[in-house]
């Protein structure tokens, strides 16, 4: 079993035989980022792998008439998956999913092929962000229509937690014992394995159902940022400049590369932190800041889904990286 450096040449299998009956070219794949992007381990180690980049609906969207769906609903995509991360700790024999997403299937065989320890029935735990169709539903194959799984610790805030357990389907979940949920609290650090540990923080979101909050990641040689949903920067309390000078990699909002992709509906309902908006606050970052910052979450309109569009070209030119399916990170 590969773990410890980039999955090109030993792409899974399951992911191979998907490949093979696509007609497209698979873009922005790991084998396109740079060597110094690469983990280059050759024994147990602790690392973070990206296992979706897309907004919740996914892409193509449902009834999307545009031509950045028409296409892939001709020749599918099978690397576009919804925003999800992987962490391994090959020395504790420990894996984790962040975000339990409608590609959970797929996410949770490719975090098993990155493992150098035998293939698990399940991750030894699942942390959510909050309560939006892309970040929680996944839950779903857990019950008895499908895995029927046993006491999967599934880490959330308290209202997520009140969320999941009185309404259905996931109320049943947890009274089946499918998955029991650990309460997290804001800023408090849970220590997962001796070199692994998740830290909570609350970010301001569209709070319909939950809390929402972004993790810090802390391995015993690195640490990552990841906010995958959060309104405009200056909502939150804290800066996200210095936010990310605390970390060596930044996995950020970025849903949409400017508000000219949604033309059908009011974007001050939708107030994510556009692109270009992030790209001027981080203008004046040195080239090493910049470096940390990877743009994750994007919806099925944004440009940055295309490695050869202006806009894809323009982010790279200044230094910024997008988050690809299968990159793969120390910690």
């Amino acid at each position: 079993m590969f773990y410890g450096g980039s999955l090109r040449g030993a792409v899974p299998c399951f992911l191979l035989a998907f490949l093979l009956f696509s007609c497209k070219d698979v873009p922005n794949t790991p084998s396109d980022a740079s060597e110094n992007q690469k983990v280059a381990l050759t024994g147990p180690s602790v690392a973070l792998v990206v296992l979706g980049t897309l907004q919740d609906a996914g892409s193509p969207q449902i009834a999307c008439e545009k031509s950045c769906c028409a296409e892939l609903r001709k020749n599918p995509d099978y690397t576009r998956n919804v925003v999800a991360l992987g962490l391994v700790d090959g020395l504790h024999k420990s894996s984790y999913l962040i975000e339990a997403t409608p590609n959970i299937g797929l996410q949770h065989n490719t975090l098993n092929e990155f493992a150098s320890f035998p293939a698990k029935r399940l991750p030894d735990g699942i942390f959510l962000t909050h309560a939006h169709i892309g970040h929680y539903t996944g839950l779903m194959y857990f019950g008895k229509e499908s895995l029927n799984s046993r006491e999967l610790p599934v880490f959330v805030m308290p209202k997520m937690g009140s969320f999941l357990t009185q309404n259905g389907p996931w109320g049943q979940l947890v009274s089946n014992e499918n998955i029991v949920l650990t309460s997290m609290e804001a800023k408090k650090e849970i220590e997962l394995t001796p070199s692994l540990s998740v830290t909570p923080f609350l970010v301001p979101h569209r709070d319909e159902y939950s809390e929402t909050v972004g993790f810090r990641i802390a391995g015993p040689h690195k640490k990552a940022l990841f906010i995958p949903d959060i309104d405009k920067w200056s909502r939150w309390d804290k800066s996200i400049v210095r936010a990310i000078s605390e970390v060596d990699y930044a996995f950020i909002d970025a849903t949409f590369y400017d508000e000219k992709e949604i033309n059908n509906r009011d974007i001050s309902e939708i107030p994510h932190p556009f692109v270009i908006e992030s790209m001027a606050l981080f203008n004046d970052l040195t080239s090493e800041e910049k470096e940390k910052i990877y743009f994750i979450h994007l919806n099925h309109t944004n440009p940055l889904l295309d490695p050869k569009s202006e806009a894809y070209l323009e982010v790279v030119s200044k230094g910024f990286n997008i988050a690809s399916f299968l990159q793969e990170f120390e910690l």
